[in-house]
């Protein structure tokens, strides 16, 4: 009769509990993005290729054993966005946390956006509004015109007047700035994106898909408000769910010390 000696110590329950946890956090990670059918796939090769070899099957377990290379190969290049915003999360743990405003100034940006996106919606001017938090975003404000301007309705609706050489790009807005107007960014690739959405929409998904970054979208045509998120599109935000969703998204502790040990970003 066989016989088990199996030693089952705390380091043990501690390593599986952290291996779970990976696990888990991965999940949450790659849901609702192109790497979950990734991984679905991945797992029914896994399936077929050791069903093959315990069978038998030679050549059909050659066959796919070749492709599970060629793909661990190519992962990294198809799927470079998901693998960025995996590490992205990685380095957005409470220990390099910062934030952008304190109260008062958090106030004040969602005050100001807030009177720009109702004067857009009344005038149905179309607008894209990138709002920077972790992830940085130079590269993409390298691409427009440099503003530097204190954040203000004002100056926003003047961005986006139909007449403004800047209106058909995207404002980014970092710390308590407008860095730059006019930049250009990546659209997303979704197929199963409503039709209807125009180029602002699929600009503010594409970067909210790259990044950790909020972007608020008016609709010219319809002037429905949107918020991009992560990939996500929320949509027919009126004043109150605007300020709701901005406040839920970018609002600071307000027990919390605020001051950041990188003073450069905010603006300081």
């Amino acid at each position: 009769m066989l016989q088990f000696n199996i030693q089952f110590g705390w380091r043990d329950l501690v390593d599986i509990i952290i291996v779970a946890y990976v696990f888990y956090r991965l999940i949450l990670i790659i849901r609702g993005t192109r790497a979950e059918q990734l991984i679905k796939g991945v797992v029914l090769l896994l399936v077929a290729m050791i069903a093959s070899d315990i069978v038998g099957f030679n050549t059909l377990h050659w066959l796919l054993k070749s492709v599970m290379t060629v793909g661990l190969i190519a992962i990294p290049i198809v799927f470079q966005p998901e693998l960025r915003r995996a590490l992205e999360h990685l380095g957005r743990g409470k220990l390099f946390q910062r934030s952008y405003w304190n109260p008062q100034e958090f106030d004040h940006l969602l005050e100001e956006l807030t009177k720009a996106i109702l004067v857009l919606v009344k005038k149905r001017i179309g607008a894209l509004i990138i709002i920077e938090r972790e992830s940085g975003l130079k590269e993409f404000i390298e691409t427009g015109i440099p503003i530097e301007g204190q954040i203000s309705a004002e100056l926003l609706v003047n961005i986006f007047f139909p007449r403004s050489p800047l209106h058909d790009g995207a404002v980014i807005i970092r710390g308590n700035q407008v860095a730059a107007a006019g930049c250009y960014l990546p659209l997303t690739d979704d197929p199963y994106l409503n039709k209807e959405l125009g180029t602002r929409h699929r600009a503010g998904i594409g970067i909210t898909e790259q990044s950790d970054a909020v972007a608020i979208i008016v609709s010219e045509e319809t002037g429905i408000v949107s918020i991009a998120y992560n990939g996500k599109l929320t949509r027919y935000l009126d004043e109150k769910k605007l300020r709701a969703k901005l406040t839920e998204l970018l609002a600071p502790a307000r027990n919390e010390n605020t001051s950041s040990i990188w003073p450069w970003r905010n603006g300081s």
